[in-house]
């Protein structure tokens, strides 16, 4: 995976920051225990460091875990801490504006319109 498809359905975001020592079994453990989040779905579970400097996406594909990560040499994720769910859902597109640094608690983008005939 380069970078995560605008098309995905759903991304549960982590709230709080998780140490990075954390490999894919661990942070799979996190996702079913403590986010209550079936890591065996086809949705990805983002996770940041206490810097803010570092990204882990852990997804389930066919047979097995992978995990995906973004390392900033300068600049800081705008996490969403304060967010009140300890998970926030994205969508794909979402994650990739979380990504480039923006914030995405900010954002919000028209409602998405869905009309049957224009009669």
């Amino acid at each position: 995976m380069r970078r995560p498809s605008n098309d995905l359905p759903l991304v549960y975001v982590c709230r709080d920051v998780v140490d990075f020592r954390k490999g894919i079994m661990s942070l799979s453990v996190l996702v079913e225990g403590t986010l209550a989040l079936d890591p065996f779905s086809e949705h990805l579970f983002v996770f940041c460091n206490r810097k803010r400097d570092k990204v882990k996406v852990l997804y389930w594909e066919r047979n097995g875990f992978c995990m995906w990560q973004k390392s900033l040499e300068k600049a800081r994720f705008k996490w969403p801490r304060k967010a009140l769910d300890e998970v926030i859902t994205l969508t794909g597109q979402q994650l990739n504006w979380l990504l480039d640094g923006h914030d995405i608690m900010r954002m919000q983008a028209h409602e998405r319109l869905y009309y049957h005939t224009v009669l």
